[in-house]
């Protein structure tokens, strides 16, 4: 089923902040930022297993359990099994070392098995309180995570995760399944195989103004061509083009908060906020269905929300393509 049919709005709110991401957040501050993003409407809610260890997934659930099951949309995800045993050492998380540091104590386990499948998704369930998940992305099968062994990790997934997967979609028990991943090379090998058929990916990251010409070349017009359809995470670059220090969950590199620096003086320029270009620019593509910011403060799913209603003029667009600020390849609003 495409996407656009699932999903109640353009805009979700991702949850990776309320794992405890970079810094301790208070379970009240979690608790009203979901409250304040279900006041502006937002409706559909991404989580994983991974984000604190469970955290994320418990802190959501626990908001949700109030609101009428049928009136929300729901996505989680698979590849990391949380264990009933604290962690005794060092996580080995690629380049994301220390991303989760102030989550569950909670050892938790990599696997993309089909057993491991069925209990991560059964245990997500539990966690959020729910009787069912409406889409599971398969989780970081990628470079960032593992380096030259992503390829085998694929290959556990393709022979595990994707087909459970496809037959809990075929009999009803999840409406749709694909990829949650932070690189591009994951979807396209899945947009290649012949089957099992993913329904579409949530892409971090990988399709911001910051930076989505890798994206334009071949991923994208592969999914456009089939079909299939895109969640944007992390429209911000991890916090960078909303003010934050993160790009990539690292400190922000000296060409990045340069790049960071033109595109606000444009947008200042025109009067426009950043927060409302990122989001627009991310949902001009046509796989585009949804982006989904993270937030772990109330004001800021504000901000979100009255993002994507800013007016943004074509003047805008048009000098932000003159100055070479976006891939020429890059579908813009107005047509600019």
């Amino acid at each position: 089923m495409a996407l656009k049919e699932i999903l109640p709005g353009r805009l979700g709110l991702g949850t990776a902040p309320l794992g405890n991401m970079f810094r301790a957040v208070p379970d009240e501050e979690a608790r009203a930022t979901v409250e304040a993003a279900w006041d502006h409407g937002v409706r559909y809610y991404d989580t994983a297993p991974f984000y604190g260890a469970g955290l994320a997934e418990e802190r959501l659930g626990q908001v949700l359990a109030a609101r009428p099951r049928d009136s929300y949309v729901l996505s989680s995800k698979v590849g990391r099994v949380v264990l009933d045993e604290p962690e005794t050492g060092v996580p080995e998380l690629g380049e994301k070392s220390g991303l989760f540091a102030h989550g569950n104590p909670n050892r938790v386990l990599h696997a993309w098995t089909a057993e491991a499948t069925e209990r991560s998704v059964e245990d997500s369930l539990k966690r959020l309180g729910t009787d069912r998940l409406d889409i599971v992305w398969v989780h970081d099968i990628a470079q960032d995570f593992h380096g030259d062994a992503w390829l085998g990790r694929f290959e556990e997934a393709r022979t595990g995760a994707f087909r459970v997967l496809s037959r809990l979609r075929d009999e009803g028990v999840i409406r749709a399944w694909g990829l949650g991943v932070n690189r591009t090379e994951p979807v396209e090998l899945t947009l290649a195989l012949d089957e099992p058929r993913p329904d579409g990916f949530l892409l971090a990251g990988r399709y911001t103004l910051l930076d989505h010409g890798h994206a334009l070349q071949r991923l994208l017009p592969m999914a456009q061509e089939q079909g299939v359809e895109m969640v944007v995470g992390g429209p911000y670059g991890s916090g960078a083009l909303a003010g934050g220090a993160h790009y990539e969950y690292r400190q922000a590199p000296p060409e990045i908060v340069a790049r960071v620096g033109k595109l606000r003086a444009l947008a200042a320029k025109h009067g426009v906020g950043i927060k409302a270009a990122a989001l627009r620019f991310a949902l001009a593509h046509p796989v585009a269905a949804a982006v989904v910011p993270g937030a772990t403060r109330p004001d800021r799913v504000a901000e979100d929300s009255a993002a994507l209603a800013e007016n943004i003029p074509a003047a805008f667009w048009h000098e932000l393509r003159e100055k070479g600020l976006v891939s020429p390849a890059a579908p813009l609003p107005h047509g600019a």
